[in-house]
């Protein structure tokens, strides 16, 4: 009898599945003086996950929620379609990394040229979120909202007297003064060295942040810097003084301004759309057989197959493989959005991105992290595009191991061990490394270095020398990265595809995403089982959560790694 229900279950669910993929594949067609409704109000990734379920019993299987590469190439049609008359941005957080939301500045300001407007508005407007909007034509804000124009700061959570009090000992290797991922183990506060790379970067994102808001809002940066620093803007009013806003507007008001410019009867006639609907706006394309494939690497660097929001190194040397074997996909994009992981996986793939490169071309496009190993496998490439606010660098090597005799012992707990040779136990977590282990450890992770730091002077043509300078673990952003020679050229997505097609010569082509996407069905059940703890533990810890997967995610973490700090956040 259950398995009778079972069937039946999945039996609806198959149907519901093929109504949804069927009814999106329908073709959507625009109304006139439609206005493209911009929210950005979910975590953007760098590619659209498929939700099949999308829209279906008023969204309680959730939204389909579009990645970067879509709302790129939208914002793109919008700007082409005659339909559309222009953007209404209506923003508030953007819960994104400062390097995508610099993508989308970029291609906002490429849809001006079409001489179609766009408005911003919002009741509070985050500082990331005021830097987008500031390339609208007009920045409305709520008559008793807030503009935050602050200046950045980065916070990091130190574990090491938890971990003294309950008799657990970090076990540090690495090689780079700057390598600090293991620092919030070892540490009470930050290294002079890693205050000196944070201070660096931070400054770095956020005097290109203040040169972009001074020039759309013909200010100057001394000006920005002022505000900033007396904190004179504390108010809508002061906001608008200090000229970062045009006007004061509920949103009806605003409202009523895109009624007159849509030629609407009403302001519930507005025709909107959103970037989900316009995927399904018919494009007039030329079509053709070659292919640019772009390949996504976005997450943690893993060994074996990994799982969704991981670089799993089997699976993604397979989606290397199909793009150099196909004989129809003339050049790689290869996206690299992760701050690196497994020193393993990260030469793995970086042998697969080699091959690729000897039979068609290879540009990376980096997006808000491509640190450490995601630095190692986008080295090789032929030309390498990044985001002034692009997190990079951290070219370095750690090992860490927990010694928990003490917290063992302290419970009443003891071990012993038979083993038939000496090392035969070494990196154990029930007691501490000799003095010999650790002279084996770090010989290793020095040979990790030492490979590391060759393969990235080989692709950059490079010294080694010069490398190590530059390397040592330090972060940089992607405006000193290109300063050092370790980028190529400014720009995002959509430049990287120009410049892959371009070097294979072609004037028409499709996009082959890749890894091709997991399946649907078994999608949604893995979310359906797997997903609750987490989901559990996100609500109860709200903004701590990130907190509690940090120190979760490094006790886990096995082999040498090639990474970053492991979480980096600007406010």
């Amino acid at each position: 009898m259950m398995g009778f229900i079972l069937s039946f279950v999945l039996l609806f669910l198959f149907i519901i599945v093929g109504v949804a993929t069927s009814s999106s594949k329908k073709v959507v067609k625009l109304e006139e003086n439609t206005i493209l409704h911009l929210t950005l109000d979910q975590p953007i990734s760098d590619r659209t996950n498929e939700n099949p379920f999308a829209g279906i019993s008023g969204g309680s299987f959730g939204e389909q929620t579009p990645g970067l590469n879509d709302i790129l190439h939208n914002i793109r049609k919008a700007a082409k379609n005659e339909n559309i008359i222009g953007i209404f941005l209506d923003i508030s957080a953007i819960p994104s990394g400062i390097a995508s939301i610099e993508e989308i500045r970029n291609e906002l300001i490429e849809f001006k040229k079409s001489k179609k407007f766009i408005y911003a508005y919002s009741e509070n407007y985050a500082q990331p979120a005021y830097y987008l909007a500031t390339v609208a034509d007009k920045i409305y804000l709520h008559p008793t909202g807030m503009s935050e124009l602050k200046g950045l700061r980065s916070e990091i959570l130190f574990f090491k007297g938890v971990l003294d009090k309950i008799g657990v000992e970090p076990q540090v290797f690495r090689h780079g003064k700057f390598k600090s991922a293991v620092e919030p183990f070892i540490q009470d506060k930050l290294s002079d060295a890693n205050r000196e790379q944070i201070r660096t970067f931070i400054f770095s994102i956020w005097n290109h942040m203040v040169e972009g808001i001074a020039k759309e809002r013909k200010l100057t940066p001394a000006q920005i810097l002022s505000i900033a620093d007396n904190a004179l803007v504390t108010s809508s009013v002061s906001a608008k003084e200090q000229k970062l806003v045009d006007d004061l507007l509920y949103r009806d008001e605003v409202l009523e301004i895109l009624k007159a410019k849509a030629k609407a009867e009403a302001i519930d006639k507005i025709e909107f759309t959103s970037i989900t609907e316009l995927i399904d706006v018919k494009e007039d394309k030329e079509k053709s057989k070659d292919k640019i494939a772009i390949i996504f690497a976005e997450g943690d660097i893993v060994d074996g197959e990994g799982k969704e929001g991981e670089v799993g190194s089997v699976e993604f040397s397979k989606a290397l493989r199909k793009a150099r074997l196909d004989d129809k996909v003339k050049a790689v994009v290869l996206r690299v959005n992760s701050p690196g992981g497994s020193a393993l996986a990260s030469e793995t793939i970086y042998r697969e991105v080699v091959l690729t490169k000897k039979v068609k071309p290879v540009i990376v496009s980096m997006g808000n992290l491509a640190a450490s190993g995601g630095y190692y496998i986008a080295a090789p490439a032929d030309t390498i595009v990044a985001s002034p606010n692009t997190i990079t660098g951290s070219i370095g090597v750690f090992g860490l191991f927990f010694n928990g005799q003490k917290l063992v012992n302290n419970l009443g707990v003891t071990v012993d061990t038979v083993k038939t040779n000496k090392f035969a136990d070494i990196g154990t977590g029930s007691r501490a490394v000799t003095a010999q282990e650790r002279e084996i450890i770090q010989r290793e992770i020095e040979r990790i270095y030492d490979n590391f730091i060759t393969r990235v002077a080989e692709g950059r043509k490079m010294s080694k020398a010069d490398v190590d300078s530059i390397a040592q673990g330090r972060v940089w952003t992607g405006a000193d990265a290109k300063r050092l020679g370790l980028v190529d050229v400014f720009g995002g997505l959509e430049t990287a595809v120009a410049i892959a097609a371009k070097k294979a010569k072609l004037d028409n082509y499709v996009i082959l995403p890749l890894p091709f996407q997991e399946n649907p069905i078994e999608k949604f059940f893995k979310k359906m089982s797997g997903e609750t703890e987490t989901k559990v533990l996100e609500k109860a810890l709200g903004d701590s959560y990130k907190y509690y997967n940090q120190m979760n995610h490094l006790m886990r973490m096995k082999s040498y790694q090639t990474r970053m700090p492991y979480q980096i956040e600007v406010y």
